[in-house]
């Protein structure tokens, strides 16, 4: 038997010049999780806001948290349109990237160090860490759902074209 053990240079040259397949997402969120992701939101935001209001702090203290919520809030889904677009081949700048994720860490690492140094009882500190971190994923949940849904009804969209 005369077995090939080399490719031929026709072979090679497809291999070059086979041009990078696009990735297909067509499967649209269910309305199921789309509704648990926007709800998840609501309570986090809420019941850290509700948290907030009953607290027995100085306004400035609730001030520094509300704004740390808010900060996190904007950093994830910055981070999560940046590695959508980066996924679906729209150029993103490494330090846009980059600063999305810093901002990421900073708001984490800000209520972090505002708890551990704040006069709370421990479990109000694990209420507004637990509360804070629900928002945060589904803050990402809902982006992703929207960009999801969106993404999908133009390629229908475009097909009907």
């Amino acid at each position: 038997m005369n077995y090939q053990t080399t490719v031929s240079i026709k072979d090679e040259e497809k291999v070059k010049t086979k041009k990078k397949e696009k990735k297909v997402y067509n499967q649209k969120p269910t309305p199921a999780f789309i509704g648990a992701s926007w709800t998840a939101l609501f309570i986090g935001m809420v019941s850290y806001c509700v948290g907030l209001w009953n607290a027995s702090m100085e306004l400035n203290e609730k001030g520094y948290y509300f704004t740390i919520l808010l900060f996190g809030l904007f950093s994830v889904i910055s981070v999560q349109k940046a590695v959508r677009d980066k996924l679906e081949d729209i150029q993103v700048t490494e330090m846009y990237y980059g600063i999305s994720w810093f901002t990421t860490v900073a708001a984490i690492v800000l209520l972090v160090i505002g708890l551990w140094n704040a006069d709370l009882e421990l479990s109000e500190k694990g209420f507004y860490g637990m509360s804070f971190t629900l928002s945060l994923f589904a803050a990402i949940a809902v982006q992703k759902n929207t960009r999801d849904v969106a993404y999908i009804d133009k390629e229908v969209e475009a097909k009907q074209d």
